[in-house]
């Protein structure tokens, strides 16, 4: 599924200069050529998980760069021991959304995937990811509920959540998405000047999609199969985290917009601009 949304982007002459740049790669028989890829991948306390994880990355990605939240575990030893050249990222403060943005800044890759580390994504299907991007997308969105997607992870009152929060936006925002709380994703690197990144948790997907419809931007949806957590236990809390998903929605809802400081890495803030509420 795909949509362009009311005003698509115009690459300004920055990123047009960027983008003669672009040194392509061969990556398989259904998709010739791509730019450099970095897949971001936060992780606490995941050192069981992450040989699961690294093992459906595709050989052709650019750089892996992971995000430790401070583990008490073996996390960082087992990537590196993987993954030699993994890119390992301190994360100074707290919550998923801090790790992605932390992580975002240190991609030197044009395009840019978010892979959760505990084994529910198959990194097989980047592939599709990054061929939306090349075929014209700004942002390639994963979902569990368009045709073709899953999900073995989700309880009945977390499919409601995703479905009535999913609603809300579409109507409010003009978008067409079929699913809102999905980590799952990948976007041109340069999309990042389009959106500002200022939330510190899991509602970091919700504010995104948000931002990414706000902004313009070219939308594609993947089908995505989401499995279940490998080992360990989620952080996420359905009550606590769909209620902070919901306050990003009514506090973007319409607003003035102003310029706001761009890639504070230790808080929670990356991009331009940004609508506030009235």
């Amino acid at each position: 599924m795909s949509f362009v949304t009311d005003q698509p982007a115009e690459p300004s002459g920055e990123a047009l200069d960027h983008t003669r740049k672009r040194v392509y790669h061969p990556v398989s028989s259904h998709l010739a050529i791509t730019p450099p890829v970095s897949v971001v991948i936060p992780a606490m306390n995941e050192a069981e998980n992450l040989p699961y994880v690294f093992s459906t990355l595709p050989d052709w990605i650019h750089e892996v760069v992971l995000v430790d939240g401070d583990s008490t575990d073996d996390t960082v030893a087992v990537a590196r021991r993987l993954r030699p050249d993994v890119k390992v990222v301190r994360q100074r403060g707290k919550g998923k959304g801090n790790a992605l943005i932390t992580g975002f800044a240190a991609c030197t890759g044009e395009i840019v995937v978010m892979v959760d580390a505990d084994g529910s994504a198959d990194g097989t299907e980047i592939v599709a990811y990054v061929s939306a991007l090349v075929g014209g997308a700004d942002f390639a969105k994963g979902s569990r509920f368009a045709e073709g997607g899953g999900t073995d992870d989700m309880t009945p009152i977390r499919k409601l959540g995703n479905r009535l929060l999913t609603t809300v936006v579409n109507r409010k925002f003009g978008a067409r998405y079929t699913d809102l709380c999905y980590g799952y994703n990948a976007f041109w690197r340069h999309a990042l000047d389009r959106i500002t990144l200022d939330c510190a948790g899991f509602e970091v997907e919700t504010l995104m999609n948000i931002r990414i419809v706000k902004a313009g931007l070219r939308v594609q949806e993947i089908p995505s199969h989401e499995y279940e957590r490998i080992h360990g236990t989620s952080n996420l809390h359905a009550v606590r985290d769909g209620l902070r998903v919901l306050r990003v929605i009514l506090t973007e809802r319409g607003g003035r917009r102003r310029r706001v400081r761009a890639a504070v890495i230790g808080g929670a803030t990356l991009g331009g601009t940004v609508r506030e509420g009235s």
